[in-house]
């Protein structure tokens, strides 16, 4: 279990260099508290984590009433507004009352209904994937630093070889693969299916090539912790190892597997977008920031809005999530006061 604490700056023991007097002291005035509600306690006070995670919250409001929202402009991301849209595939109005970003050029598809949407996926493969790669490199960490020996060595030898593995080919190759087994080929699948092909593939190797630094990370804390006196005593007494495990060991990691994961969640939904981009991600009929990224480069300088409006999003949905990550980070760092 996580070692007690007492913060007077939390508790609310004044700082006196005078012994406090029985008659004037209640027994409860110092309360004990573990490292993670301390880092919580700070957390709370740090106005910068707290109004990046409300940027945080209302992404999440966004992706999952994006069909009521869209509904409220009146729009939908699929339908084609092609009486929109000139002879050269240019819209040929702005942002009005009924197509509040405008509207996609050549297709002539709602902007505002294709943003709102697009950070589903977004979330969705930056979620999935940090919930999935934190549990595997949890176990696999909390396994290889506690039993030692040729367990420990060839689940580092593993975790080494992830690591050198280029995800960009695989990233590249594994679609193709799933498409051959699942559908048979590119060419017999309709749209729909290829672009739930890449999305679960998508999924798939950003969780396989995602779990081996964080294992590494766990395997370092608990080769420390394994040693201390409350772990070698749950041993001699007889403690079943699964609970040695994940009742002694694993509370004492709480910090570094927040730490870890809010960092990693923008980094996947970058990458996720970056992949996209280059064609290797996410397809269409999915409505996707990479792919409106993708799009709209060769439009920029005649249709600005189509390309910032997508970036925008992401840059202000990463840099919440960055300054979050740093925020938590300062807060599970004893050695810093924020």
């Amino acid at each position: 279990m996580e070692p007690l604490i007492d913060d007077p700056a939390l508790t609310g023991t004044p700082l006196s260099s005078e012994p406090a007097t029985p008659s004037k002291t209640s027994p409860n005035t110092a309360k004990g508290k573990s490292p993670t509600r301390i880092a919580l306690s700070r957390l709370r006070r740090d106005k910068v984590a707290m109004v990046s995670l409300g940027v945080f919250l209302l992404f999440v409001f966004i992706a999952i009433f994006a069909p009521l929202l869209a509904k409220l402009e009146g729009q939908d991301p699929t339908t084609f507004h092609i009486d929109l849209v000139d002879d050269n595939g240019y819209p040929i109005i702005g942002v009005t009352g009924d197509h509040w970003f405008g509207i996609e050029p050549r297709l002539g598809r709602d902007l505002f209904a294709r943003w709102v949407y697009g950070a589903r996926p977004s979330l969705i493969v930056a979620g999935l994937v940090t919930v999935i790669t934190t549990i595997i490199g949890v176990v696999v960490g909390l396994i290889a630093g506690f039993a030692g020996g040729w367990v420990d060595r060839v689940l580092s030898w593993i975790i080494d070889f992830v690591l050198s593995l280029p995800y960009l080919l695989f990233a590249i190759a594994v679609p193709a693969v799933l498409l051959s087994i699942f559908v048979g080929s590119a060419e017999d699948a309709d749209a729909q299916q290829v672009a739930q092909v890449r999305f679960f593939s998508l999924i798939l190797v950003l969780s396989i090539f995602g779990w081996a630094s964080l294992a590494r990370l766990i395997r370092g804390e608990v080769l420390s912790l394994r040693e201390r006196e409350f772990i070698q005593a749950a041993r001699v007494l007889g403690v079943p190892t699964h609970k040695v495990l994940f009742k002694e060991l694993l509370p004492n990691l709480v910090g570094p597997i927040i730490v870890s994961s809010s960092i990693a969640l923008p980094t996947y939904i970058v990458t996720e977008a970056g992949l996209t981009f280059l064609g290797v991600g996410l397809v269409e009929p999915t409505p996707s920031w990479g792919l409106t990224i993708s799009t709209a480069v060769t439009f920029y300088r005649a249709h600005p809005i189509f390309l910032w409006v997508p970036v925008i999003g992401i840059t202000i949905l990463v840099l919440a999530l960055s300054l979050l990550g740093d925020a938590i980070r300062d807060a599970f760092d004893p050695r810093t006061r924020r």
